[in-house]
């Protein structure tokens, strides 16, 4: 490398260690790709992650600017190049991918790349993803790639790592899934057997009260006080059974973290694109940030598994001293309307309740073929 040795050396070592940083999917490939455009100096980078559908699951890129992004439009598929490096496993590396005979073009708001250079990323015998670069920045001689052997060699050590890397990632994250599921659980049995027991006894005691009634009034009515407190001490062991089963994550990170894992791990699960931005925002009473959860997580079941969408957008940002959430999709849409009357709710009712339950407004605008967008608007404490 025209660097030279030891701060190559260097270069490489920093790359490492930034990967070793992060345990969110998302920002292990964020940093995989933009260590790999850096260390290389190339203009461009990507790092698709495949699906089993012919797409891919993940798809980032670093040298592209949000706006050029968008405009490029859906996610590729598995073809061409990328299908090359993914199904045969093999390094590509060409003075010209446009001139391949395998290039298959890209859309008009692509940028316009020429040397290339891609590995894929194995986990043993399964390949996990791939990594590309375009567009060295050194002086090409007219029919020659700007990228070397070394570059190619300093690649496949790179993309060894970001296995490594990915995977550890992967684990970390279905162990903190697996986690928050097993405590779930736990404390649903406890629930469950807490509150059957007194729901168990005042059943009983209500019906001795109600035997009692004619013969003996006095103690019917010692029984009916009894029912009444057992109706009270069951009603403080539910609320605080919901206490608890207020999601760890939300406690611990807060809102938009929580918000961002979920996004991430949904993004991970559909073909769907599902993207998250919080925007000046700031933390909120327990119960509101709750209650975005859920509305949130609603609304994006029924994107993902309702709309037929290729884009979820979520957002959260700042109004006054509250806040509002928005979950945007570009699926089939409905009439909110119809949908009322036909009795399909959709969550709608229970995003609804648990929006009003903290003081704040749900706001539903879709049109069929149009998509949707749900908002929610919570006032602050």
């Amino acid at each position: 490398m025209s660097q030279g040795p030891r701060s190559g050396l260097a270069a490489v070592s920093s790359a490492l260690l930034a990967m070793s940083r992060h345990l969110e999917v998302r920002d292990v490939l964020k940093t995989i790709v933009s260590s790999a455009r850096e260390l290389l100096d190339a203009q461009y980078a990507a790092l698709g992650v495949p699906d089993d559908h012919g797409g891919f699951a993940q798809f980032v890129v670093d040298g592209v600017s949000d706006a050029q992004w968008k405009a490029i439009g859906p996610l590729p598929r598995q073809h061409g190049i990328l299908a090359a490096m993914l199904h045969e496993a093999t390094p590509e590396r060409l003075a010209d991918v446009r001139k391949d005979p395998r290039f298959e073009g890209w859309p008009s708001a692509h940028p316009d790349m020429v040397d290339f250079l891609g590995l894929p990323i194995r986990d043993g015998d399964e390949v996990i993803g791939a990594l590309f670069l375009a567009n060295k920045n050194c002086p090409k001689p007219e029919g020659s790639c700007g990228f070397t052997e070394e570059d190619e060699e300093l690649l496949g050590i790179l993309a060894q790592h970001a296995a490594i890397a990915l995977t550890n990632a992967r684990l970390y994250e279905r162990s903190r899934e697996l986690t928050i599921a097993e405590e779930r659980s736990r404390l649903a049995h406890e629930l469950h057997d807490a509150v059957s027991q007194k729901l168990f006894s005042l059943r009983l005691t209500a019906q001795a009260a109600a035997a009692l009634v004619d013969r003996d009034p006095s103690r019917a009515k010692d029984e009916m006080q009894q029912v009444a407190t057992l109706a009270a001490e069951a009603t403080d062991e539910l609320r605080a059974a919901v206490v608890e089963l207020r999601p760890a994550a939300l406690d611990e990170d807060g809102l938009t973290a929580t918000l961002r894992t979920h996004v991430q791990v949904l993004d991970r699960a559909h073909t769907a694109r599902v993207t998250f931005a919080a925007r000046s925002f700031r933390a909120l009473p327990a119960a509101q940030e709750e209650a975005m959860l859920r509305v949130a997580q609603e609304a994006l079941h029924n994107a993902l598994r309702h709309s037929g969408a290729a884009h979820v957008d979520v957002t959260v940002d700042r109004r006054g001293g509250g806040a509002v959430l928005r979950v945007t999709d570009d699926g089939g849409g409905f009439d909110p309307q119809s949908v009322r009357r036909a009795g399909r709710h959709l969550g709608l009712v229970s995003m609804r309740d648990r929006t009003s339950g903290v003081g704040g407004k749900l706001t539903v605008e879709s049109t069929p073929g149009k998509g949707t967008t749900i908002e929610m608007e919570v006032p602050g404490g």
